[in-house]
């Protein structure tokens, strides 16, 4: 099988889920519109008083465009893994639709590379949404922010790899607890989203620069303000790598669940 014909059957498997995401896309649009307009008003308005302006990459900011930036790269990770944790399994564990693309000439890797596709898709559709609203405000730059999908694809390939491989090793849907809360929590939290790094002590900022999150969100800034700088080649090549590792890791650990 040649790669044009493995591209075009993985595009069968894209095309199911979005052909399902087009029947409920009223309910899925709203929190990528409805999240940053709740986290700016919260943290950009009422909590903006209280910081004043944060230093950053040798420029002085508002609060409010501090975030704006790490809000969208927040999405970016959680769209991804939520969409190949819960949604994934759901489909795989409940519906069995998995084992129904296996009785056709799917491959194996084609459907979870499919389903990892899809929910990278899933990044880039509400970074679209949100960059939408937060450019209402004034906190975006152009034409550098036109770069956030390209970031949202790469960014979502990797998270929702990482996903695929807890999928892979989840045996109920509630085992998902323990990576959001050992995995996700820990990167929403000190990654650099809501304070800089460099305020965290000397052990904890090498620990945020293993986090995958960290590097989206600096990239987010760097596109999203107009920060560009040459290290920021460091956090592609970290994100390119995370992908590269982790994309073959979910089709062997998925391999071992689905195929005994």
């Amino acid at each position: 099988m040649n790669g044009h014909d493995s591209f075009r059957r993985l595009w069968h498997v894209w095309r199911r889920n979005w052909a399902v995401y087009r029947r409920t896309w009223k309910i899925s649009f709203l929190p990528p519109l409805l999240e940053p307009l709740f986290y700016l008003l919260a943290f950009g308005v009422g909590l903006s008083a209280m910081v004043g302006e944060v230093s950053y990459a040798g420029r002085s900011l508002s609060y409010m465009a501090f975030i704006a930036p790490a809000l969208i790269a927040i999405n970016i990770m959680n769209s991804a893994f939520f969409e190949n944790t819960y949604a994934s399994f759901v489909r795989m564990y409940y519906q069995k639709t998995f084992d129904a693309m296996l009785a056709t000439p799917l491959s194996l890797p084609e459907i979870i590379l499919g389903e990892i596709l899809w929910g990278a898709t899933k990044s880039v559709l509400g970074t679209l949404l949100m960059l939408l609203v937060i450019s209402l405000f004034g906190l975006l730059d152009y034409p550098g922010a036109l770069l956030l999908p390209v970031l949202a694809l790469l960014g979502g390939l990797g998270f929702g790899a990482v996903a695929m491989f807890f999928t892979g090793m989840a045996p109920n849907i509630e085992s998902f607890n323990l990576p959001i809360f050992l995995f996700i929590t820990p990167m929403f939290l000190f990654s650099g989203t809501f304070f800089p790094i460099e305020n965290l002590p000397a052990w904890a900022q090498h620990f945020a620069l293993v986090l995958p999150l960290t590097h989206v969100v600096i990239l987010a800034r760097a596109f999203g303000l107009g920060l560009f700088t040459p290290g920021l080649l460091w956090s592609v090549l970290y994100l390119s790598l995370f992908c590269l590792v982790l994309l073959p890791l979910a089709i062997q650990r998925m391999h071992r669940r689905l195929i005994r």
